[in-house]
Order: C-alpha cells, then structure tokens, then sequence
C-alpha cells in the first residue's frame, strides 16, 4: 500500500511559475514509478509527465519544456516543476504510483492559472 498526498497547487498568473509535491508514505516508495496526471473541468485525466524508479523521465508534448518531474527517494516525495504557464495549465494535478498491476492515487490539488 502507498498513500499518496500532493500539495503545493494554488493561484499563480500566466507566464508564472508553481511546484507542486507528492509526498508518499507506506510501501517501499523508490521501487514505483510516478507519474503526475491533471484533470482540468470536463476533460478527461490526462498524463502530464512521468518519471521511472531509474529516473527515466517523460512529457506530454504539451508541457514539454516547460514543466520538470524529479523524486527524491530519501525524502519518498516526487515534484513536478511548473514554468511559463497557461491558463490551460488550470487543473486538478494528481500523483499516481504503479507497480505491475497496483497502482495508487492522491486526491489532487488545484492549480489555477489566471489573471
């Protein structure tokens, strides 16, 4: 089992800059990959980035340059770096943790990018 908590969403304006963290607790965390998925208000959950138990990482050709996963083993906590934003970066972020056949999510958090 891992339970999974994300934090760090809030308001930020066009063109600004928000990181947002998973933290994890339970399972042997290093062993999971991660990824960090958005739902933004009548859309379906998309994946956003995605980093391996080996640190391979991978992007959403719309957040491409722009945003930067990173997981800190010894701190069991995954960050996704969010720069020049958009209003259509405005979403529910959560962080998901799979392994073969488990897989587990956070409840999300808001992020709201807008004048």
């Amino acid at each position: 089992q891992v339970q999974l908590v994300e934090s760090g969403g809030g308001l930020v304006q066009p063109g600004g800059s928000l990181r947002v963290s998973c933290a994890a607790s339970g399972s042997i965390f290093s062993v999971y990959d991660i990824g960090w998925y958005r739902q933004a208000p009548g859309k379906q959950r998309e994946l956003v980035a995605g980093i391996t138990s080996g640190g391979s990482t991978n992007y959403a050709d719309s957040v491409k340059g722009r945003f930067i996963i990173s997981r800190d083993n010894a701190k069991n906590k995954v960050y996704l770096e969010m720069n020049s934003l958009k209003p259509e970066d405005t979403a529910v972020y959560y962080c998901n943790a799979y392994r073969g056949s488990h897989t587990y999510w956070g409840r999300g958090t808001q992020v709201t990018v807008s004048s």
